[in-house]
This record gives structure tokens, sequence and C-alpha cells, in this order.
């Protein structure tokens, strides 16, 4: 009589599928949230960027020097 969904009926199956369908919203707004930049994530600050282009050798020590006063004052 009821074709094998039990109480529900197509109510029922159809409440499954609603509840699925926001499961999966939930779970990739989760996911997305996770992968983009976080608000809580620690920044490079300025001073950080400046040692190690000078590290890398991207700039010389004058230059460096220069710049890491700039930065103080």
């Amino acid at each position: 009589m009821m074709n094998g969904y039990g109480m529900g009926g197509w109510f029922g199956m159809g409440l499954w599928w609603i509840l699925l369908v926001v499961l999966v919203v939930v779970f990739g707004a989760w996911a997305f949230k996770r992968t983009g930049d976080s608000p809580s994530a620690p920044r490079e600050s300025a001073r950080d960027i400046l040692d190690k282009r000078y590290a890398r050798g991207e700039i010389g020590r004058d230059e460096y020097e220069q710049k890491k006063r700039d930065l103080a004052g």
C-alpha cells in the first residue's frame, strides 16, 4: 500500500532530501571558510617582510637600514 516508504510516504522522503541538501551546504560553507583567509591567522609585519627581502639578497644593506629606520619612525 505505501510502496516501502513507511509512515512518512513521499512527505518523509522529501524531508530527508531537504536535510541532505542542508548538510551538504553547511559542509561546503565550512570547508570554504577553512580554506579562505582567516582573520585570526597571523599576518606578516612590514618588518618581517623587510627582513626576508634582505636575507634573500633582494635589497642591499644600505637600503635595508634606511627602510628599517623608515618603518621605526
